[in-house]
């Protein structure tokens, strides 16, 4: 069970501005949220340890890195038993080309977001990978054509 934590205006301020520029030293955060620089210290420190912030890194461009295509696949198992689903998790983790799973209500079990360098790289992962794993009956493939919206920032108004 988690506590829930509770935010004033300058923590969500703060939030804000960390999802926005991770890169930002603590005396530039506290100028843009009107803190001396140990109480901002103070309050990141703080959301750290509630488990509000869970680490920082920095954002790479897919193509800059060889990365040309992006792929949603759902996921269908042919059995729901626990040791399935494990298996599946289990490998899901040691695959590079999966950036997140999530498991899902519906006629499919999990989304993975895959990405890889191109079209054969994708149908590699697809057979060798995927189709391979133990307990997976079907999968169903989208190709990204564009990004309109990358996902960055969380949402914070509901906090408000």
């Amino acid at each position: 069970m988690s506590v829930e934590v509770q935010f004033d205006r300058t923590d969500l301020r703060l939030l804000a501005e960390i999802q926005r520029d991770g890169r930002a030293t603590n005396a530039e955060l506290a100028g843009r949220v009107n803190l001396s620089p140990s109480a901002c210290l103070r309050r990141l420190q703080r959301l750290e340890g509630e488990g509000v912030i869970t680490g920082y890194g920095a954002r790479l461009e897919p193509k800059q890195i060889g990365l040309g295509l992006q792929a949603f696949v759902r996921v269908q198992l042919e059995k729901h038993d626990q040791a399935a689903i494990e298996r599946f998790a289990d490998s899901v983790v040691e695959w590079d080309e999966v950036v997140a799973c999530h498991a899902l209500t519906g006629d499919m079990d999990y989304l993975l977001q895959i990405y890889v360098r191109d079209l054969e790289h994708f149908s590699s992962f697809l057979l060798d990978k995927l189709l391979n794993a133990s307990g997976v009956a079907d999968v169903n493939s989208s190709f990204v054509l564009r990004t309109v919206k990358p996902s960055r920032a969380l949402p914070l108004s509901q906090l408000e």
